[in-house]
């Protein structure tokens, strides 16, 4: 479970941070929220089932684990985020 709250946190903050990054492709504040939360949680159990990130699903607690989680969960933010702002900026014109 705690896993799964760091991918989401990690998810919101990388969702935010490619938002602000990109201003051109920012969903505004609480689309990237939700769009991070959801590709943090993807992102994280992708690098999981990947095996990158095999300690961390077994729930060993370690600190490498948990930096893999973190990063998988940013990562996945961020690239969702950055993928919904494009595929809204298209649509809108």
């Amino acid at each position: 479970m705690e896993q799964m709250i760091i991918q989401l946190i990690s998810g919101a903050v990388g969702g935010n941070a490619a938002g602000t990054a990109m201003k051109g492709l920012s969903l505004g504040t609480l689309g990237n929220t939700i769009t991070g939360l959801i590709g943090g949680a993807g992102g994280g159990q992708l690098i999981a089932m990947l095996g990158s990130g095999a300690t961390a699903a077994a729930g060993s607690g370690d600190m490498m684990g948990m930096v893999t989680q973190i990063a998988g969960g940013a990562g996945g933010g961020a690239i969702l985020t950055a993928i919904a702002g494009m595929i809204k900026t298209r649509m809108s014109g």
